[in-house]
């Protein structure tokens, strides 16, 4: 065990949350934090850093500091932005509120202003907003990627993107990619980089025709592409693939009820007897390009990755068995939040890795499970980004729960999985895949994760040796303060983050 420095609180603000509140995604596990901490070296508790492990883990998660106008979803709270830095084998931390528009009005007006994804619009206080509903919060708390060594935080159901230093956790503003951000409709979480030609891929959305575009932003940060890709109606996608000359984009069938939706009410539904589409076209295609391809009925959340096999376009996702879950395991949780948050566990939605192949020459789709396990937030070795891969990194939930309670690796040449499972009462984050500086295999390297430990009322960063996740963390470091449990991460390499080489140290990439 290792002694740090003290930790500092460098920012602190004012909740209105009801001090007995009871929202089972506001409390336990999800208490939301009001603290921004710096932590210039973190204490080990068990283990040793890996003096080969060199980068920042960034976590993006909802953390609302007001309560909602009228019902609560976890999807809704404010953004923040958790940054663990590994150099020389230290650590620092930092986290950060995201800095939206959102949430400075909020804060100056003492309570929400805005509703969230379960809350009609017309409770809207104010008359901007964001999303393809419009009228909503831009919180910018569902994912975050690095961009030409930023990190780029983004909202759900599209938005602005919000820039942060990913050492410091510095505000830097929006993203205007030099006057091209497309501020009609936003940017949706997901967008994707490939880190082999510095490209940032994104899509967005929105209730007007043609329902979906997609575009393409260079390495120097310009908006270089841009294409309609027309959908029968609005849609609600989520995520996206790439591969080294084509991008997969969706059309599912859980969407919002038609005839609600004319009366300005958004429930979506699940159209059972409606095909999932997929769209396949060329990375810098136009609209003619676009070929559609047809396969069972379902909703993916997250693709962990695509790539080319010959003729095939080969895609990697979560297929939910029941997307519109109906049933679920008794959690715990009261009648009045059971059936209103029944739809976000693992096991409700029967999530399992699942592999679809689209032939381009015949259209011809195939498509089959490659594990029975219930699992989903996968992740990859980032250098296999739009290549063939072996391994995905998934997080397993706790039964009736949006909680993660272990990580899973996947081998999808042998079937196999390896496990690691927490202790009851603690849960985890999605797992970020680490290359080892100078590895060449594609698990040669680490993955990182955030708990959220209710038996010791800590929050720790795991390490894990990626070729032996069962054996358990190598590392255990813990943070200054238990943090409410969170969702989507990434991995940025030291070498991709320019004042990180610029620097003999971490010390100096975070200007001590």
């Amino acid at each position: 065990m290792t002694a740090g420095t003290h930790p500092e609180v460098v920012g602190k603000f004012l909740s209105t949350l009801p001090e007995d509140d009871d929202h089972p995604y506001r409390t336990g596990p999800w208490r939301p934090q009001t603290t921004e901490w710096d932590d210039d070296d973190l204490r080990v508790v068990e283990g040793q850093i890996p003096g080969d492990l060199d980068g920042v883990y960034l976590r993006n998660t909802e953390n609302p500091l007001h309560p909602a106008l009228k019902y609560y979803h976890p999807f809704d709270g404010d953004g923040m932005l958790h940054m663990v830095g590994f150099r020389d084998g230290k650590a620092f931390y930092r986290n950060r509120f995201v800095r939206t528009d959102a949430l400075a009005a909020e804060n100056e007006a003492g309570g929400p202003l805005w509703p969230g994804i379960a809350e009609p619009i017309e409770l809207a206080k104010r008359d901007y907003g964001w999303g393809a509903r419009t009228l909503m919060k831009d919180a910018s708390s569902t994912d975050v990627i690095v961009h030409r060594g930023v990190a780029l935080t983004s909202h759900y159901q599209c938005g602005d993107l919000y820039r942060i230093d990913p050492c410091t956790g510095a505000d830097l503003g929006k993203e205007d990619w030099n006057g091209g951000f497309p501020t009609d409709w936003g940017v949706s979480a997901h967008p994707k980089v490939d880190d082999r030609t510095g490209e940032l891929l994104f899509f967005n959305y929105s209730k007007q025709a043609p329902f979906m575009r997609y575009g393409v932003v260079s390495p120097a940060g310009d908006v270089v592409h841009n294409v309609d890709v027309p959908l029968p109606g609005p849609r609600l996608p989520h995520d996206m693939a790439f591969t080294e000359n084509y991008v997969i984009l969706n059309d599912f069938p859980l969407f919002w009820d038609t005839g609600l939706l004319e009366h300005n009410i958004h429930l979506p539904r699940f159209h059972r007897d409606v095909p999932s589409r997929f769209a396949v076209l060329p990375r810098r295609g136009d609209t003619s390009q676009i070929m559609w391809f047809e396969a069972d009925p379902t909703y993916v959340l997250h693709f962990p990755n695509a790539f080319e096999d010959g003729d095939e376009i080969v895609l990697d996702g979560f297929f939910q068995g029941d997307p519109e879950p109906t049933q679920g395991v008794d959690n715990g949780m009261s009648r009045k939040w059971q059936q209103i948050f029944r739809s976000l566990s693992l096991d409700g939605m029967q999530t399992r890795l699942h592999r679809w192949r689209f032939n381009l020459k015949t259209g011809a789709v195939r498509e089959e499970h490659l594990s029975d396990s219930f699992t989903e937030f996968g992740m990859i070795n980032p250098g296999f980004s739009g290549r063939p891969h072996r391994y995905t990194y998934a997080a397993t939930g706790k039964p009736g729960w949006f909680l993660f309670d272990g990580l899973v690796k996947h081998d999808l040449h042998t079937g196999t999985e390896q496990r690691f499972t927490f202790d009851d009462g603690v849960f985890g984050s999605e797992t970020a895949m680490a290359p080892r500086v100078g590895g060449t295999d594609e698990d040669d390297g680490y993955l990182v994760t955030l708990t959220t430990d209710m038996n010791t009322d800590a929050s720790y960063c795991l390490v894990f040796d990626a070729a032996r996740v069962g054996d358990g963390p190598v590392c255990k470091l813990q943070l200054p303060e238990r943090i409410s449990s969170g969702t989507h991460s990434t991995w940025a390499a030291g070498c991709d983050l320019p004042r990180w080489r610029d620097s003999e140290s971490a010390a100096g990439a975070i200007g001590l």
